[in-house]
């Protein structure tokens, strides 16, 4: 296995780490915060190193294709719900369940889609465009926000929310440019 898959299992293995420091969170134990914050950006900063690693040293593969946008949905979205669901956290370090439900529908249309095409052409292609790769940094980017009670945290999720919508927009006209064109 190359060093850029052992890098985006190393993010997987984050998640249970980053959950638990929020489910065992109280004001009186208010390191465990900044424990989950500094785990999910080592998560992040992962992210960029994996990617460097395998352009840099030739080791894309094409389980490094699937493993990696897996390893980002594994952090976000499981740092994301626990900061949504676990009903000790105080309310301003909860995500409204609206936000998550945004992002999760985009990403069950994403792998829809994917099934669709493998369906109808026998490949998959996992091709991130560039906006949905800048969604994906604005919804990381709600994460520190929300864990630092920053003040602009609603205005990040509305615009993480917005860039959410219309990548799940660009994604589907461009699997439908796709079927369209077998």
């Amino acid at each position: 296995m190359s060093l850029a898959n052992k890098i985006s299992l190393g993010r997987i293995l984050l998640v249970p780490g980053i959950v638990a420091s929020l489910v065992y969170y109280s004001p009186t134990r208010d390191g465990l915060r900044y424990l989950a914050l500094a785990l999910f950006v080592l998560g992040i900063l992962s992210d960029a190193v994996d990617g460097f690693v395998a352009r840099s040293t030739r080791q894309q593969s094409p389980l490094g294709t699937i493993l990696d946008p897996i390893a980002d949905k594994f952090l976000i979205l499981g740092t994301l719900i626990s900061l949504s669901t676990i009903h000790g956290l105080p309310s301003w370090m909860r995500i409204p369940a609206w936000f998550n439900l945004v992002v999760i529908s985009r990403d069950a249309l994403l792998v829809m889609g994917t099934m669709l095409l493998f369906a109808f052409t026998g490949k998959i292609s996992v091709q991130p465009n560039r906006l949905g790769k800048w969604t994906v940094v604005a919804q990381m980017l709600v994460v520190p926000t929300v864990l630092l009670d920053l003040p602009w945290k609603l205005v990040l999720l509305v615009i993480a929310a917005a860039m959410t919508v219309f990548s799940a927009m660009s994604y589907l006209r461009l699997g439908a440019k796709l079927l369209e064109s077998r």
